[in-house]
């Protein structure tokens, strides 16, 4: 059985995570917006669907953990990479018919700015 208030404060984690609003990440996974806010304040349990569409859209999320919070979230552990001069023309080179969707900047305190294309 799901916890409804634990899956709300895990799918809010995620939401901030992706810097997303509730109305971003409805678009995001194709619900309605209502879904998102009835799921948070804990009027609604998820939907097997609705779960499904959270995991497909959003990789890094894993079922178990978002189900019954065990496991973790992110997945992927991010590569910490430092700024060479010339790697950022490297990268343009290689991906220049690629257009940017998103620039997140995370800072050591946990924080992070997310800008979207």
């Amino acid at each position: 059985m799901i916890n409804n208030e634990a899956f709300a404060k895990r799918l809010q984690k995620i939401m901030d995570f992706y810097g997303e609003s509730a109305s971003s990440f409805a678009e995001k996974i194709g619900v309605q917006r209502s879904s998102i806010s009835h799921i948070l304040s804990g009027r609604n349990k998820p939907s097997l669907d609705f779960v499904m569409k959270v995991l497909s859209s959003y990789t890094e999320v894993e079922l178990y953990w978002l189900l019954n919070g065990k496991g973790t979230f992110p997945t992927k552990q991010q590569k910490k990479t430092t700024p060479l001069e010339n790697s950022s023309q490297i990268a343009f080179k290689e991906n220049k018919d690629k257009t940017i969707e998103r620039i997140v900047i995370f800072y050591k305190d946990g924080c992070f700015t997310s800008y979207k294309n």
